[in-house]
């Protein structure tokens, strides 16, 4: 029996998208996220020492980040997505048999080049994978379940890490945690991959230096690169000091966890609208940063539970976003250096972040929790109005 011709291109779709939501489940059902800090204070750590590991975690990122997306461009991007997975486990198998300072350091250095072949390789394989079977349009609603998937993993490892770590202690949670690392490696070899190396003998290098030279001529794109982290990087900081903020609501350390979830409900419903939100356009998406911004303010600001409704809805605001930010760059990339150029939006986010660390650090110091998020909703204003008035100046063109 012959298969119709739009059977096929379904059929792949549906083997791309059960792929994809199962490797992010799985890339973060990692039950030692919430305990990790616990372990290395258990193991007698000074708070210096933990910070400096994850310094040491966020350079090793920074410095990988674009030179993996190049080879994930000239090699394999399926290859990138199994391998990183497996250093991640290495590391917390590391962690849980030999814990130590050292150790500490080592896994972190893996565990961060793990994250770095996977950051532009996972979306340049489906943007891809997906433009070839005619269904490129859905580029921004599969990202957007995907990293709702993602989010679930996450409060599902939040649900299990204390019954575990109960049951078996650290080594049980560790041992958890390399499982699930790899079933995600094992879930990545099924990724369709219907590509071969794009940079001829001349290797990664040639394809690092193509990739920022479009950078440096082409202007939509590097507008569009530079979006990805002024919508990414506040957000995806804020949410380290969530705890904090929903304990300053006067709360018992025993409700923090449930309104925790509240908020991350509020993310996972905001990538899953990303199908409808791909309809907004530009002026649209400055009104949503505007929109979220204003909730995430008055909510902050509050100081009360009930304000965290806010904060959850500023959350779904900004997690769509992301993933608009994300498909409005893959737009303007062509295959040859898209895992490059998605990395290099990646390298700006996580240089973004340092600075967002650093500028909470003196925020929350100086004033409340809900006071200093409140003034983080300041750059999501200033970058809506720059996307409106962009937006005005296009339609004024001829």
């Amino acid at each position: 029996m012959t298969l119709s011709p739009t059977r096929v291109p379904a059929t792949g779709v549906r083997r791309l998208t059960a792929t994809l939501y199962g490797y992010a489940f799985l890339h973060d059902l990692v039950l030692l996220y919430p305990v990790y800090a616990l372990l290395f204070a258990d193991t007698g750590l000074s708070v210096w020492q933990i910070s400096s590991l994850f310094a040491l975690w966020s350079v090793t990122g920074l410095v990988l980040e674009v030179p993996s997306g190049a080879w994930a461009d000239a090699v394999s991007r399926r290859l990138l997505l199994w391998l990183g997975p497996l250093l991640t486990a290495a590391a917390f198998a590391l962690w849980v048999l030999h814990p130590s300072y050292q150790a500490f350091a080592l896994g972190f250095v893996l565990w961060g080049a793990g994250e770095a072949f996977g950051s532009g390789a996972l979306e340049a394989l489906v943007h891809d994978e997906l433009d070839r079977l005619g269904a490129a349009g859905r580029y921004a609603r599969v990202m957007g379940r995907a990293r709702a998937a993602g989010l679930l993993g996450v409060m599902a490892a939040m649900g299990l890490a204390g019954p575990v770590l109960e049951l078996g202690g650290y080594p049980a949670v560790g041992a958890a945690s390399v499982l699930t690392c790899l079933l995600a490696a094992a879930a990545a070899t099924r990724f369709p991959e219907h590509r071969g190396a794009r940079a001829g003998g001349e290797g990664w290098a040639a394809t690092l230096r193509a990739g920022l030279a479009r950078v440096r001529t082409d202007r939509p794109v590097r507008g569009a690169l530079l979006l990805v982290p002024a919508v990414t990087a506040v957000w995806g900081t804020l949410d380290e000091y969530t705890p904090l903020l929903v304990r300053d609501t006067g709360v018992s350390d025993e409700t923090v966890p449930y309104l925790l979830l509240l908020i991350w409900t509020g993310a996972t419903v905001g990538g899953l609208l990303a199908g409808a939100g791909e309809r907004l356009g530009t002026t649209g998406l400055a009104g949503l940063l505007a929109l979220a911004a204003l909730a995430l303010a008055a909510g902050a600001a509050a100081g009360t539970p009930a304000g965290l409704g806010l904060v959850a809805l500023a959350f779904g605001g900004f997690q769509l976003a992301t993933v608009l930010a994300d498909a409005r760059l893959q737009r303007r990339l062509d295959d040859t250096g898209r895992a490059t150029l998605t990395s290099v939006a990646g390298l700006g986010t996580g240089l973004a972040t340092v600075v967002v660390y650093g500028s909470y650090a003196v925020a929350g110091s100086a004033t409340a929790h809900g006071t200093a998020f409140a003034w983080f909703a300041v750059p999501y204003l200033v970058t809506a109005l720059l996307l409106a008035a962009g937006a005005r100046a296009a339609r004024g063109r001829p």
